[in-house]
């Protein structure tokens, strides 16, 4: 677990650092917003296209070489969108090529890091029986979960000094990343390299899978609703609050701070209460956030806000290791990376498609999008709270 872990926060820290400091990028070669906002989805829709066959291909080729190409190529991408966004800096190149380097290069990033979260959650499903994986899982998302803040945090401390030094700084994160992984994780055969057993099947996982439909739904579900917080919490700030945009900057950070202690606390629960069924902490988690997002529809002051967020994501950090879990226990060990990635390329459409949702959403009303995410989130924690019983004996039995 040890070089996962850290991958995983590095990797998580280089791809929050691009979005702290795509803004002010945008900003300092004098370009449109909507410039900033392009690369992100570019990211989210290639991350969306290739998860799943990131996933097949870990499971016929081995998860170390599908994990040290993600790492590689992403560091990679980076470096040259350091030098590039440093050469615009200096007015070397100009606005277009500015453009479509931040376009592209996230597009890229986003093509190839999506072989990481699907690779690494069928790792730990390869090594792990159902009953630990919660618990597993949970620790490979408190990784993540440090990543979020960390990330942003660092970005932005550095960007303050020097916007390229900051990508660099990204770029190098996947390269320890790439390091630690190369060293420390060893090389394990590929789980479908065999073939089926004579009599059998051969182990297919399609795009909707009926023992999937659980999961993906509830991984569209979650991400849809992080997405959309993350986008809103600035605007939110500025209208409900009253505050300006610099105040909005910053009550949006705190915010983000708060997300990330949330869900480290719930998952250090998961870690340490492993004998939880799966079902019960995604009702759990999901009802929680519920009621998190729904109170920050009434909110009035910056504690009120904060303490919504924390909450939110106190549920959501029961809900992301338990859907990986789900899924894993879902299927059979030559179907881990497939499943994976079937499951990742559900939240990627969230990601894609939410953040238009929200934003149109919130010219009808500040708290509409909010008590969207919440009817959705109580509806299925209530749906999982009625199938309990049932996941838990599918649980046993893996």
């Amino acid at each position: 677990m040890g070089p996962l872990l850290f991958a995983a926060l590095a990797g998580t820290m280089a791809m929050m650092a691009y979005v702290a400091v795509a803004g002010p990028i945008t900003r300092q070669l004098g370009l449109p917003e909507w410039v900033a906002g392009l690369s992100v989805t570019a990211g989210g829709v290639f991350w969306m296209a290739l998860a799943r066959w990131w996933g097949r291909v870990s499971d016929r080729r081995g998860r170390k070489p599908v994990l040290l190409i993600g790492f590689a190529v992403c560091a990679a991408a980076y470096l040259v969108l350091a030098i590039g966004i440093g050469m615009a800096l200096h007015g070397i190149i100009g606005a277009i090529a500015a453009t479509g380097l931040l376009v592209a290069s996230r597009a890229l990033v986003g093509a190839v890091y999506a072989a990481v979260p699907p690779t690494t959650a069928a790792l730990i499903a390869d090594h792990t029986v159902p009953q630990q994986r919660p618990a597993q899982m949970a620790r490979l998302g408190s990784a993540n979960a440090l990543g979020m803040v960390a990330g942003p945090a660092v970005a932005g401390l550095i960007a303050a000094h020097d916007l390229s030094l900051a990508l660099g700084v990204a770029a190098l994160l996947p390269a320890l990343a790439l390091l630690v992984v190369t060293l420390g994780l060893p090389a394990a055969p590929a789980t479908r390299s065999a073939g089926p057993a004579p009599g059998q099947r051969a182990a297919q996982v399609t795009l909707f899978d009926p023992r999937l439909r659980l999961a993906c739904l509830t991984g569209l579900i979650a991400m849809s609703s992080v997405a959309i917080a993350q986008v809103l919490i600035g605007f939110l700030a500025i209208d409900r609050l009253g505050l300006d945009n610099a105040g909005g900057a910053r009550v949006a950070g705190l915010a983000l701070a708060a997300v990330g202690i949330g869900l480290m606390l719930s998952q250090q629960l998961v870690i340490r209460l492993p004998d939880v069924p799966v079902a019960r902490w995604l009702a759990i988690g999901t009802l929680v956030a519920a009621l998190g997002f729904g109170t920050t529809a009434l909110v009035t002051s910056t504690a009120q806000l904060l303490l919504c967020y924390g909450v939110a994501a106190f549920g959501m950090g029961f809900v992301f290791p338990s859907l990986q879990a789900l899924t894993a226990n879902a299927v059979g060990r030559d179907e881990q990376g497939a499943a994976a990635g079937t499951v990742s390329a559900a939240q990627g459409l969230g990601m894609v498609i939410a953040p238009l949702a929200g934003t149109l959403l919130y010219r009808l009303g500040p708290s509409v999008p909010f008590l969207l995410i919440t009817t959705l989130l109580a509806l299925l924690g209530l749906a999982i709270a009625a199938r309990v019983p049932g996941l838990t004996a599918g649980n046993r039995h893996g």
